[in-house]
């Protein structure tokens, strides 16, 4: 790697660890002053703390934790690693992961077992899935108590666990025991690393929605895929079907092709997003558990009476959450399917009389219903008006295209400033400084500058080099609306008062 490179990589992660701290003081737009917490700058410094020199963190919180490769950690891989004819494995096989490793071990009667283990806890052998108590088979009253190998240098212990065994009157001889481990004693992650070819990356992590895990194989790993999918199963209780993505996403539909590669071939499932159900087909409709964080982000900014406009939809993450906190919610999905799940999950949650639902392009659901209810609710809103409109745009690949459909939306008299909606449009971008250039696209779609009066916040690390963002900001006035001359403000007022072509559009049921 260049110094170029390595620069331009350093200064973007620079950039993500300073821009995430500013978010905790931005106070340039009021519903965005609740978007961050301390934690997303924690797991981000520990996220690129391998990049920058000088910087480590370690965080325990929300399941986070980063810690370097330790010397005990290297020694445990070896130790604990598959029999080595396993590498180049397509086919699993899991007789052939039995090996034999010796450890040390402590006889002691059967009675003072309990006890021990509470004292020398922490030179014990941890392992999950391995006994730590194993019988003597020449002595029926004593046990065989198995010492974790690194905690015990060429099997002699040290003097605070020697002054334990004397007080309980237990010979302090450390013994070799050869222990056998069997395919069900690995870790997934050891399995892969001894079957893969070695020096190449290991994946062992995948998105798990309901009883599917969701992998990202790269090229290498694809011959072993069969073997990758059952060993996931294997080794994650509740998952019954693996797949891989074969194809992007499609910016149409937001779905993609996939292989089944291993189990069974069901992909209907059922998950759970801040404690709300969700059923779906997996191989139809877009579904990234990723994103809970950010969806129960928005509908924490909404308060009940809102009115929120979700141009795509989905199966309904922001909207039907919306609806469970008595908002106004019009959704829209351009997926026949997505539009099928969104109507049964309403139903599912009990809020199909709370939701509008619509499956049309997103620019025609902006220039028909979006801009039929705003009509109807500006000239109602007052300065001193609690509720607010929020419009949510959650196509990261297109959404900025469609900001221009706000362009003299409506054509009328302004009623004010008050009450104007509040716009939450996602995108990607793979500049080096993504919040200037997501705002600055936003601003070419719009036709004007928002310096001052918008926000942008980091959803994710969507891939090297490559963030998801959100930009949130009132529509200006002079963009939202376009004053009329006399002639078409007579005929928008009465086109106004006579149009009903979605005032009828009828509720979930």
């Amino acid at each position: 790697m260049g110094q170029t490179e390595t620069s331009v990589r350093r200064d973007r992660t620079l950039w993500r660890l300073g821009y995430s701290a500013r978010l905790l003081k931005t106070n340039n737009f009021r519903t965005a002053a609740a978007n961050t917490s301390f934690p997303a700058v924690w797991t981000l410094l520990a996220r690129y703390s391998g990049i920058i020199p000088g910087l480590f963190v370690e965080v325990r919180k929300n399941r986070f934790f980063t810690m370097p490769d330790t010397v005990e950690h290297k020694a445990d891989l070896k130790l604990y690693s598959p029999h080595p004819g396993v590498r180049g494995m397509t086919q699993l096989n899991r007789e052939a992961f039995k090996r034999t490793v010796v450890v040390p071990v402590l006889k002691v009667k059967t009675e003072i077992v309990n006890t021990l283990l509470k004292s020398l806890k922490h030179v014990v052998l941890q392992r999950p899935g391995l006994k730590r108590v194993i019988e003597d088979p020449e002595d029926e009253n004593s046990r065989f108590l198995i010492l974790d190998p690194h905690k015990i240098p060429e099997f002699s212990l040290g003097e605070s666990e020697q002054e334990v065994l004397n007080q309980l009157n237990v010979h302090p001889e450390v013994c070799k025991y050869n222990l056998e481990l069997t395919y069900e004693n690995f870790k997934s992650e050891e399995i892969l690393r001894a079957v893969l070819p070695e020096g190449q990356e290991v994946t062992s992590g995948f998105s798990r929605v309901g009883h599917i895990a969701h992998l990202n194989l790269r090229d290498h790993q694809l011959p072993y895929r069969h073997l990758i999918g059952q060993v996931i199963i294997d080794k994650n209780p509740g998952i019954t079907c693996v797949v891989n993505k074969t194809n992007i996403i499609d910016s149409t539909y937001r779905n993609f092709q996939m292989e089944v590669l291993a189990g069974e071939s069901n992909l209907v499932t059922k998950v759970k997003e801040n404690n709300i159900a969700y059923e779906l087909d997996f191989s139809k409709v877009y579904w990234n558990p990723r994103l809970s964080t950010e969806h129960s982000r928005i509908v924490e900014l909404l308060k009940p009476g809102d009115v929120l406009f979700d141009v795509f939809a989905g199966i309904g993450p922001f909207a039907i959450p919306a609806a469970k906190k008595k908002c106004h919610v019009f959704a829209n999905d351009l997926n026949p399917e997505s539009y099928n799940w969104l109507l049964h999950n309403c139903k599912l949650n009990k809020v199909d009389g709370k939701i509008k639902a619509f499956n049309m392009d997103g620019r025609d659901f902006l220039l028909g219903p979006v801009r039929e209810e705003l009509s109807k609710k500006l000239p109602l809103q007052k300065e001193e008006q609690k509720n607010s409109l929020h419009i949510v745009m959650n196509l990261p690949a297109l959404a900025i295209e469609f900001l221009d459909a706000f362009r003299h939306l409506l054509v009328r008299e302004p009623c004010g400033t008050a009450g104007l909606p509040t716009v939450h449009c996602y995108g990607f971008s793979k500049h080096e400084n993504p919040a200037k250039d997501i705002q600055e696209r936003a601003e070419a779609s719009l036709g004007t500058s928002l310096d001052g009066r918008c926000s942008t916040y980091l959803v994710r690390n969507v891939a090297p080099n490559k963030e998801m963002l959100c930009i949130s900001f009132q529509i200006p006035v002079d963009v939202l609306y376009k004053r009329p001359c006399p002639d078409e403000a007579k005929q928008a007022s009465k086109r106004l008062c006579t149009s009903n072509e979605f005032s009828e559009e009828k509720f979930l049921s």
